[in-house]
Protein backbone atom coordinates (compact mmCIF):
# COMPACT_ATOMS: atom_id res chain seq x y z
CA UNK A 1 0.00 0.00 0.00
CA UNK A 2 3.14 2.43 0.56
CA UNK A 3 4.47 2.22 -2.75
CA UNK A 4 1.54 3.00 -4.21
CA UNK A 5 0.77 6.27 -2.08
CA UNK A 6 4.18 7.12 -3.30
CA UNK A 7 3.74 6.18 -6.88
CA UNK A 8 0.43 8.04 -7.05
CA UNK A 9 1.54 11.00 -5.04
CA UNK A 10 4.86 10.70 -7.24
CA UNK A 11 2.58 11.16 -10.39
CA UNK A 12 0.54 13.83 -8.89
CA UNK A 13 3.90 15.86 -7.53
CA UNK A 14 5.50 15.47 -11.06
CA UNK A 15 2.27 16.61 -13.40
CA UNK A 16 2.04 19.40 -10.95
CA UNK A 17 5.67 20.36 -11.26
CA UNK A 18 5.33 20.23 -15.00
CA UNK A 19 2.13 22.21 -15.38
CA UNK A 20 3.37 25.18 -12.71
CA UNK A 21 6.69 25.63 -14.27
CA UNK A 22 5.09 25.86 -17.57
CA UNK A 23 2.35 28.74 -16.83
CA UNK A 24 5.19 30.57 -14.31
CA UNK A 25 7.75 30.21 -17.86
CA UNK A 26 5.13 31.20 -20.10
CA UNK A 27 3.68 34.23 -18.05
CA UNK A 28 7.82 35.50 -17.18
CA UNK A 29 9.94 34.31 -19.14
CA UNK A 30 12.77 31.77 -19.80
CA UNK A 31 15.56 34.80 -19.09
CA UNK A 32 15.60 33.30 -15.16
CA UNK A 33 14.86 30.24 -13.82
CA UNK A 34 11.79 31.50 -12.54
CA UNK A 35 9.43 28.24 -13.29
CA UNK A 36 12.02 26.47 -11.29
CA UNK A 37 11.82 28.62 -8.62
CA UNK A 38 8.50 29.21 -7.97
CA UNK A 39 8.13 25.33 -7.65
CA UNK A 40 10.66 24.76 -5.50
CA UNK A 41 9.73 27.72 -3.07
CA UNK A 42 5.51 27.04 -3.26
CA UNK A 43 7.15 23.43 -2.33
CA UNK A 44 8.58 24.88 0.92
CA UNK A 45 5.70 26.35 1.60
CA UNK A 46 3.51 23.66 1.16
CA UNK A 47 5.44 21.17 2.94
CA UNK A 48 5.85 23.41 5.84
CA UNK A 49 2.31 23.66 6.15
CA UNK A 50 1.62 19.66 6.20
CA UNK A 51 4.75 19.04 8.85
CA UNK A 52 2.91 21.78 10.71
CA UNK A 53 -0.30 20.04 10.54
CA UNK A 54 1.12 16.64 10.74
CA UNK A 55 2.94 17.87 14.20
CA UNK A 56 0.69 20.44 15.75
CA UNK A 57 -2.77 19.10 15.05
CA UNK A 58 -1.90 15.66 14.60
CA UNK A 59 -4.77 15.86 11.70
CA UNK A 60 -2.53 13.65 9.08
CA UNK A 61 -2.11 9.87 9.32
CA UNK A 62 1.03 8.38 8.32
CA UNK A 63 -0.80 7.22 4.85
CA UNK A 64 -1.76 10.89 4.01
CA UNK A 65 1.78 11.95 5.10
CA UNK A 66 3.20 9.13 2.67
CA UNK A 67 1.06 10.65 -0.06
CA UNK A 68 1.77 14.07 -0.01
CA UNK A 69 4.84 14.63 1.84
CA UNK A 70 7.30 11.67 0.34
CA UNK A 71 5.03 11.56 -2.79
CA UNK A 72 3.94 14.51 -4.09
CA UNK A 73 6.56 16.59 -2.11
CA UNK A 74 9.38 14.56 -2.87
CA UNK A 75 8.37 14.55 -6.61
CA UNK A 76 7.37 18.03 -7.26
CA UNK A 77 10.58 19.32 -5.78
CA UNK A 78 13.08 17.66 -3.69
CA UNK A 79 14.43 21.05 -2.21
CA UNK A 80 11.41 21.31 -0.11
CA UNK A 81 12.74 17.68 1.36
CA UNK A 82 16.18 19.52 1.40
CA UNK A 83 14.61 22.51 3.63
CA UNK A 84 12.51 20.32 5.65
CA UNK A 85 15.70 17.95 6.74
CA UNK A 86 17.62 21.49 7.35
CA UNK A 87 15.11 22.88 9.48
CA UNK A 88 15.07 19.99 11.33
CA UNK A 89 18.57 19.83 12.30
CA UNK A 90 18.00 23.59 12.62
CA UNK A 91 15.07 22.96 15.15
CA UNK A 92 17.88 19.75 17.14
CA UNK A 93 19.99 23.11 17.82
CA UNK A 94 22.38 21.78 14.90
CA UNK A 95 22.97 24.95 13.53
CA UNK A 96 26.84 24.15 12.28
CA UNK A 97 25.47 20.61 10.48
CA UNK A 98 22.40 22.31 9.13
CA UNK A 99 24.82 24.91 7.58
CA UNK A 100 26.89 22.00 6.24
CA UNK A 101 23.94 20.40 4.65
CA UNK A 102 22.79 23.84 2.60
CA UNK A 103 26.59 24.53 1.55
CA UNK A 104 27.55 20.62 0.77
CA UNK A 105 24.51 19.92 -1.29
CA UNK A 106 24.71 23.36 -3.20
CA UNK A 107 28.70 23.09 -3.59
CA UNK A 108 29.13 19.61 -4.04
CA UNK A 109 26.00 20.02 -6.42
CA UNK A 110 27.08 21.92 -8.85
CA UNK A 111 30.80 20.82 -8.96
CA UNK A 112 29.39 16.83 -9.49
CA UNK A 113 26.52 18.69 -11.83
CA UNK A 114 30.00 20.14 -13.89
CA UNK A 115 31.92 17.29 -13.88
CA UNK A 116 29.08 14.94 -15.00
CA UNK A 117 28.77 17.28 -17.91
CA UNK A 118 32.32 16.91 -18.67
CA UNK A 119 32.42 13.66 -18.33
CA UNK A 120 29.32 13.36 -20.74
CA UNK A 121 30.87 15.74 -23.07
CA UNK A 122 34.02 12.53 -22.93
CA UNK A 123 32.07 9.54 -23.87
Amino acid sequence: MKYLQLVVGGAVGTLARYTLAGIVYRVLGTDFPYGTLVVNLSGCLFIGVLAAVAETKFALSADLRMLLMIGFCGAFTTFSTFIFETNALMADGEFLRASANVLVSVIAGLVLFRLGMIIGKLI
